[in-house]
C-alpha cells in the first residue's frame, strides 16, 4: 500500500476504552486511526505523526489535562490539522472559548450517532484537504512574491549607481551581487496573510529610497578623498565601523557579512543600516578608479583585497545577474 494510505490520518484521544473501540470500528474503515488514552499520550503521538495527521478528535474531560489543552497545542504546532472536541458534558463555556481562540473547528456531543459521526469525520477530512491546497497555493504565492521582491532590489542596486552618475555602476553591481551570491541569501520571513501586495510595494519603495539616499551620501564623502592618498582600503573602515578590520597592508576583513546582503534579504519593514549602504558606496567609488575587490570567505567573515586587473570583465548584463538568483 502507498504511504498515503498507511500513514496515520486521524488521532483520537479518549480515556474511555469503550469510546476508543467504538471510534476505531466506525471510523477505521474511512481512514487510518491512531488512539491515545490521555492528553500526554496524545501530545507524544502528535509530535511523532503530526505531519501526516489530518484530523484530531479529543474528548474534553480526562484525568490530568483536559482535551482543549491538547487541541491548543496542536493549533500551535500543527495548524494544518482539523481539530474536533467531543464530550458528554454540557461544557458550553469551555467550548465557545476554545472555538474563539481557534483551538477547535468543530464540537461533537456524546453519545454519538453513527451516521452523524461518520459524516462529521468525512467533512473534517475534506476540510483538511482544502486547507492543504490553500497552504500549497500560499507557499507558491510566497515564492513568487519573494522572487519579485529580490528582482526589484537587484534593479534598485543598478538604479542607485546610475542616479549617482556612476557610469561604472555595472562593475560595482557585479562585485556587489557576486558577493551576495557567494554569501548566500535567505528568504525573508513575512506574514503574507496580513501583508497585502500594495503594502509591500509601498514599504519597498520607502526602503529602497532610504538605501539610495544613504548610499549617495556615503559616496559623496568618499569622492572628497583622493584615491591614491594612502591605502584605499582604509576608507572602508569609517563606513563599516567595527564590522571591518585591517588584516594586512593589502587586505581587510569584514566580520559581519550580513551587512553585505542586508539590502537584498532584509525585511521590507526594516530600514537598511548605514553601514550596508556604505558597502555599496565603497564599491561604486572603487569602480570609478578602475578597481574592485577580490573577496574570499573565511569562517563566516569576508576577506577583501584590492584588485586592479581582472582576467575577465564582470558581466555588464542586468539579465545575467537576475538569472544568477
Amino acid at each position: 500500500m502507498s504511504e498515503a494510505l498507511t500513514s496515520p490520518t486521524i488521532l483520537f484521544v479518549d480515556d474511555e476504552p469503550t469510546a476508543v473501540k467504538y471510534f476505531e470500528r466506525v471510523i477505521g474503515a474511512i481512514a487510518p486511526v491512531l488512539v491515545a488514552g490521555s492528553v500526554s499520550e496524545g501530545r507524544t503521538l502528535l509530535e511523532a505523526h503530526g505531519e501526516t495527521l489530518k484530523v484530531l478528535v479529543s474528548d474534553q474531560r480526562m484525568p490530568g489535562e483536559y482535551g482543549n489543552v491538547l487541541l491548543s497545542h496542536a493549533a500551535e504546532r500543527f495548524p494544518h490539522i482539523v481539530r474536533i472536541l467531543t464530550t458528554a458534558y454540557s461544557e458550553l463555556d469551555d467550548t465557545v472559548e476554545a472555538i474563539n481562540l481557534g483551538q477547535i473547528h468543530r464540537y461533537i456531543r456524546k453519545p454519538w450517532d453513527v451516521r452523524g459521526l461518520r459524516l462529521e469525520i468525512m467533512q473534517a477530512l475534506d476540510l483538511a484537504s482544502l486547507l492543504g491546497e490553500r497552504d500549497e497555493l500560499l507557499r507558491e504565492k510566497i515564492g513568487i512574491n519573494h522572487r519579485h521582491m529580490l528582482l526589484s532590489r537587484i534593479g534598485a542596486v543598478r538604479s542607485i549607481g546610475m542616479t549617482a552618475g556612476m557610469t561604472e555602476a555595472f562593475d560595482a553591481m557585479g562585485a556587489y551581487l557576486s558577493t551576495a551570491a557567494a554569501i548566500g541569501l535567505h528568504d525573508v520571513e513575512l506574514d503574507w496573510n496580513v501583508l497585502d501586495y500594495p503594502d509591500l510595494i509601498a514599504l519597498e519603495a520607502e526602503r529602497s529610497g532610504g538605501f539610495g539616499q544613504a548610499t549617495r551620501a556615503a559616496l559623496q564623502t568618499l569622492q572628497g578623498a583622493a584615491f591614491t592618498d594612502g591605502n584605499p582600503l582604509t576608507r572602508l573602515q569609517p563606513l563599516l565601523g567595527d564590522a571591518v578590520s585591517l588584516s594586512s597592508g593589502d587586505a581587510v576583513t569584514i566580520h559581519d557579512a550580513t551587512l553585505l546582503t542586508e539590502f537584498l534579504e532584509g525585511a521590507p519593514q526594516t530600514p537598511v543600516r548605514p553601514q550596508a549602504a556604505g558597502w555599496l558606496a565603497f564599491l561604486l567609488w572603487l569602480a570609478t578608479h578602475g578597481a574592485t575587490l577580490q573577496l574570499s570567505s573565511e569562517g563566516g567573515a569576508m576577506q577583501c583585497r584590492l584588485l586592479y586587473e581582472r582576467d575577465a570583465r564582470l558581466s555588464d548584463s542586468l539579465t545575467a545577474w537576475i538569472e544568477l538568483f
